[in-house]
């Protein structure tokens, strides 16, 4: 394991009524002013933009609406939410949405009190913002754990780069699975398997012996594959979407990357594709990944069998390290089919091959996999998943 510092600044409520115990105390302190950022219809139907904002009337706030964050939130849109925040003198960032909306509000909380511009601060400065507007969560879509940390993925039309950008942490997540009931069955699949791939995508990194780390991970996959398969035979358990709410934020609060260099290299090359695509991050994910495993799995292929034993519970009787391995990738893949995730890019119902070059040409390869990878390769990757 390598030496490490550890700290977590979100404070997280979870449970039934999550949001009526923490808005009141956490906005207390705060100013009168509140941005209420959130997505598409789907928060104002479900009832829970009018139960928010009542929340938000009792604590005496006044609400600026910060409506349309669309599924790969751009910078124009974060640039659209900075201005406004400015303009209304916004106090408080109040996320409500899934991955994307939390996204795009971790960065509008920097770039509403810096006249700096953050995409040229960080890629080509190197440097990161340290002065936000405070913000918080309310999670409607669990999978992405993006209310965990301060990282997000934006898309820069200008630039065709969909990549990963340091914003703020929110003070508070509100995780009430009650929030989430409404969502369809094809949102709460995908969501989930992006919350596989994090544990995946974190247990394969550097260094390649198993760690504490590992071992928590190696229980967080065998629960989300669990409860994915209630869900496939009842869609309304509520039990067991509370336990992959509770499986993604583990996956993304830092406890399972403690002492790693993590790998991300089929995050990496899915954020390009959507770029590109614009495509659905979790079936986008599902395609990548097993092939890209395949061609990975003999380079690592000691934390690849182990991950066959202990998650896939796979028998290592008869087969060589190189042959569970492998094995493992191949329930993998099945383990896609089952829950009717892609396995394809034509699945997806992409039809523009020629992007797959700019793909490859363009996508960041990570220090923490296992496999230095050629941009031939990584384009050998993409071929093979079309």
């Amino acid at each position: 394991m390598k030496d490490f510092i550890y700290t977590y600044p979100v404070k997280v409520y979870f449970g039934d009524k999550a949001a009526a115990k923490a808005l009141p105390k956490e906005l207390a302190d705060v100013g009168r002013t509140v941005m209420l950022a959130y997505g598409g219809g789907s928060v104002r139907r479900s009832g829970v933009y009018d139960e928010i904002c009542g929340y938000l009337r009792e604590a005496g706030k006044e609400i600026v609406d910060f409506p349309g964050i669309m599924p790969n939130p751009t910078y124009k849109k974060v640039q659209e939410g900075a201005a406004l925040a400015r303009e209304k003198k916004v106090d408080f960032i109040l996320a409500v949405g899934g991955g994307s909306v939390i996204d795009c509000c971790k960065i509008v909380a920097a770039q509403a009190v810096t006249d700096q511009d953050i995409w040229e601060m960080e890629f080509q400065k190197h440097s990161y913002p340290t002065e936000f507007l405070p913000m918080g969560a309310i999670v409607t879509a669990s999978g992405t754990g993006a209310e965990m940390n301060n990282g997000t993925v934006i898309t820069n039309e200008e630039t065709n780069q969909k990549a990963g950008v340091l914003g703020a942490y929110a003070r508070f997540a509100v995780l009430d699975v009650a929030y989430t009931m409404s969502l369809p069955a094809g949102q709460v699949i995908s969501g989930a398997f992006d919350t596989l791939s994090h544990c995946m995508e974190t247990y394969l990194g550097s260094p390649r012996e198993v760690n504490l780390s590992d071992e928590i991970g190696e229980a967080v996959m065998r629960n989300v594959i669990r409860n994915i398969r209630v869900l496939l035979q009842d869609m309304e358990n509520k039990e067991a979407r509370t336990e992959l709410m509770w499986a993604s934020a583990m996956a993304e609060n830092g406890i399972l990357k403690i002492g790693k260099v993590t790998d991300f290299q089929a995050h990496q090359i899915e954020h390009q594709l959507g770029a590109y695509t614009d495509c659905n991050h979790g079936q986008g994910l599902a395609v990548i990944h097993p092939v890209l495993y395949r061609h990975l799995c003999r380079e690592n292929s000691g934390q690849f069998a182990r991950l066959a034993r202990e998650v896939w519970g796979i028998s290592a009787e008869g087969k060589s390290q190189e042959e569970l391995a492998e094995a493992g990738v191949l329930a993998l893949a099945d383990f896609i089919r089952e829950i009717g995730l892609p396995s394809t890019f034509t699945q997806m119902g992409l039809t523009d091959k020629s992007v797959l070059k700019k793909v490859a040409d363009s996508c960041n390869l990570t220090a923490g996999c296992c496999k230095k990878l050629s941009r031939e390769e990584v384009l050998e990757i993409l071929m093979e998943c079309w």
